[in-house]
């Protein structure tokens, strides 16, 4: 629970450490025998693994610590996500994946693909079949996918699932995002109610909350908190940042942005609007098929074309006021590193938005040279 007590600088860094303090969480989740479902991506259905009985956590790991220790398994040219993720699991350094039960993939990309085949020898692993388009045989597609990983789930925890759980699991998680959504749009404001880097703080520890219906309640609060706080940062550059998912050493993109007279006003990646802009439809009859035109809608750059990506950040630029754009790409990311193109021309030719592409590492020592470009970016503003 959030100590409201507590003043806001102290509460934020509750958030930023939220992934070290559900470290022990986790732990005690499972000496309750509750299930844990390690997660890769957003594109796998949380209300599976609550309508099961269980919780999630996600697996991806945003440090350099153990990536010399994947490498002797995957190669040196492989993007610093995958080989992170891959080492702490190997390594046992990460409880996440020491405690979860099984993990779930799904293949957004090929280097993780084939990562999941040896990961599957230290853990049972399931991966989703994710269509390459969003389209109506890509849905049924997807749906087929969602069932058979609902079954896989309900034989290996002895559990089957009704429809009143996955329905009630549904009206859960449409709670947590409309909160998280609620609090983000607080960035819309003319005059800024807090730094951008606290608000990616917050958004990323909800990711590390496993009591998903006691988020909306912390929210709220934590929003009515901020907001009472009377802060008004004005005269920075608005800067949306969009593009591969930020966390840990990435924060450093965030950090030089700040550093250098900016704000980040909104996040379009993973860990920001692109999973949570979007509730699951409860009026639908087939709460399977919602969660398929759900989780499908997700902008991701493996999805060919991806128009829902070009949708959002036409929404977030009007409405977060975006003065430019920096797109964030991981070495060796090549879906986003291709799309970066189709990004810049419509950031420039059909918003006139400024748009700078920076690409970087799990490694510190780009720090400077990140510093000079986008201090620069946003001195031209």
């Amino acid at each position: 629970m959030i100590d409201l007590k507590k003043n806001l600088p102290e509460i934020f860094e509750e958030f930023s450490e939220k992934r070290r303090a559900a470290f022990l969480e986790v732990k005690k989740i499972k000496d309750e025998n509750i299930p844990v479902v390690g997660v890769f991506c957003t594109f796998f259905p949380q209300e599976l693994a609550l309508a099961v009985g269980g919780t999630c956590v996600s697996l991806c790991s945003t440090s350099d610590e153990t990536i010399g220790d994947a490498e002797r398994d995957l190669p040196k040219n492989l993007c610093p996500l995958i080989k992170s993720s891959y080492g702490f699991a190997i390594t046992n350094k990460c409880p996440f994946f020491y405690f979860s039960d099984i993990v779930i993939g799904e293949t957004t990309c090929d280097g993780k693909k084939k990562m999941y085949e040896l990961l599957g020898r230290h853990k049972p692993v399931h991966v989703m079949e994710l269509p390459n388009r969003n389209s109506e045989m890509g849905m049924k597609m997807w749906k087929e996918e969602i069932l058979k990983c609902k079954e896989v789930l309900e034989e290996m925890f002895d559990h089957k699932i009704t429809d009143e759980e996955i329905r009630h699991a549904i009206k859960v998680k449409n709670a947590e995002r409309s909160a998280a959504k609620d609090f983000y749009e607080i960035m819309k404001a003319d005059e800024l109610p807090m730094m951008g880097l606290d608000m990616w703080h917050v958004l990323h520890g909800l990711t590390f909350s496993f009591d998903k219906e006691a988020i909306p309640g912390e929210i709220k609060a934590l929003k009515e908190k901020v907001l009472s706080e009377n802060k008004h940062i004005t005269g920075r550059k608005r800067i949306l940042i969009t593009g591969c998912p930020i966390g840990g050493a990435t924060e450093k993109v965030i950090e030089s942005v700040e550093n250098n007279g900016g704000i980040a006003v909104a996040f379009e990646n993973c860990g920001g609007a692109k999973a949570i802009d979007e509730n699951v439809d409860e009026t639908n009859p087939d709460p399977y098929d919602a969660l398929a035109r759900k989780y499908l809608n997700i902008g991701c750059a493996c999805i060919t074309p991806n128009t829902n990506r070009i949708n959002l950040l036409d929404r977030m630029i009007d409405e977060y006021k975006v003065d430019g754009v920096i797109d964030m790409h991981l070495q060796t990311c090549t879906p986003y590193q291709v799309e970066g193109t189709t990004i810049r021309d419509f950031c420039k030719e059909q918003k006139n938005v400024p748009y700078i592409a920076v690409e970087t590492d799990y490694g510190q020592s780009d720090k400077g040279q990140l510093n000079t470009r986008i201090a620069a970016f946003i001195e031209m503003l």
